[in-house]
C-alpha cells in the first residue's frame, strides 16, 4: 500500500462522518417537531457505513468507507396527550419524533473524533512525506 493511499482512505472516512453530523444536526433540529399523526412523524435516521478493501472484489481499485444508505429507525414516535394543540387529532394527542437527545449527542460527540482523528492521519502522513523528501538532502 502506498503513503497516498492514506489520504484516499481518510478523505473517504472524512466523508462518511460529515454525513453522520449531517443526520445527527437533522436529528437534532427535528427532534420536538409535533405532528398530528403517528405517519406524518419525523423519524430518526442513520446512515449505513461499508468498508472497501482493495483487493479483487472492488473493482476501482478504491479502498475506505462509504455510506451505502440512510435509514429512517423503526422505533414507534411518542405519544403525547395535549388537547389544546392545534394538531392534536381526535383524542387529543400529538406525535413527537423517536429522536433520543442524549443519544444523537453521543453520537455527534463519536463522528468529530473520528472526524478530528482522520485528520491527524492525513497530517501525520503528509509530515511522513515531506520527511522522506528531505532525507535526499
Amino acid at each position: 500500500m502506498s503513503l497516498f493511499n492514506v489520504f484516499d482512505i481518510s478523505g473517504s472516512a472524512l466523508s462518511a462522518q460529515t454525513i453522520r453530523l449531517n443526520t445527527v444536526a437533522s436529528n437534532l433540529a427535528n427532534a420536538e417537531v409535533v405532528s398530528g399523526s403517528a405517519e406524518e412523524t419525523y423519524r430518526a435516521k442513520a446512515p449505513v457505513f461499508q468498508t472497501l478493501f482493495n483487493d479483487a472484489i472492488n473493482k476501482d481499485g478504491a479502498s475506505g468507507v462509504e455510506v451505502l444508505e440512510i435509514l429512517e429507525s423503526s422505533a414507534a414516535p411518542r405519544q403525547q396527550y395535549q388537547p389544546e394543540h392545534p394538531l392534536a387529532d381526535d383524542n387529543g394527542n400529538v406525535w413527537l419524533p423517536n429522536v433520543n437527545a442524549i443519544g444523537e449527542m453521543a453520537n455527534m460527540i463519536s463522528a468529530s473524533r473520528s472526524y478530528q482523528s482522520n485528520i491527524e492521519v492525513m497530517n501525520t502522513s503528509k509530515q511522513l512525506l515531506l520527511r522522506t523528501l528531505s532525507l535526499g538532502q
